[in-house]
């Protein structure tokens, strides 16, 4: 019978780990999308055959990275709360393995997206471009650090309103034991079936009223 029980446990965490990494990882298509609605894309000018940058001190390469980095961290944030209200139903340690596992596959999935728009056109104007031609690059991570952002917020965030909701918990805990969790001068604690307070008791003598 126990072993049942904990075996259903069991399989009842890796199930709901697996949902959530499913779940997840189907939002990398929205967010890559929107990765390309808000991230600018970098202008190159044909040179020789060769695509070389047409404004040399542009910040589009960081842009792209930024914006990546900006959008999946919200999302990880979200993902972080809602593993963190579910797992009390379904348990921690499936949904969390699942949320981290879920988060990277919807960041490769939102980046391999992203960079696929205007990949075609872009190679095309590379093979047909005359010299001077200007052509737009599709968006690409040159930080691939960033891939990690969404499954780092997440894993954080969880874990934040984890420690949160123990050190509430520990809190309610003491209050109805009766512990306000304060101790020192003043206090009374109970010696010999009595009350007896540390303020009350004379400093620098000893029993006999001598000189410590």
């Amino acid at each position: 019978m126990f072993t049942d029980a904990g075996g259903g446990r069991v399989a009842s965490r890796i199930r709901a780990g697996v949902l959530a990494a499913l779940a997840i990882t189907v939002l990398g298509v929205p967010i890559g999308l929107l990765w390309v609605a808000l991230a600018p894309r970098t202008t190159y000018q044909m040179a020789g055959g060769k695509a070389l940058l047409a404004d040399p001190e542009t910040q589009t390469l960081i842009a792209a990275d930024g914006w990546f980095a900006v959008v999946t961290a919200a999302m990880g944030l979200l993902c972080g709360v809602a593993a963190y209200v579910l797992a009390g139903r379904l348990g921690e340690l499936g949904l969390l393995v699942g949320t981290a596992v879920g988060a990277v596959a919807a960041a490769v999935v939102a980046w391999r997206l992203g960079h696929f728009f205007g990949l075609g056109a872009y190679h095309h104007a590379l093979r047909a471009g005359a010299d001077g031609t200007l052509v737009r690059a599709p968006l690409a991570l040159h930080a691939l650090g960033v891939v990690l952002a969404w499954p780092l917020t997440a894993a954080v965030v969880f874990g934040l309103l984890e420690a949160l909701d123990v050190a509430g918990r520990e809190k309610r805990r003491r209050l109805a034991a009766g512990d306000p969790g304060r101790g020192g001068a003043g206090q009374p604690y109970q010696v010999g079936g009595g009350q007896f307070d540390l303020e009350a008791t004379p400093t620098g003598r000893d029993v006999d009223r001598r000189e410590s």
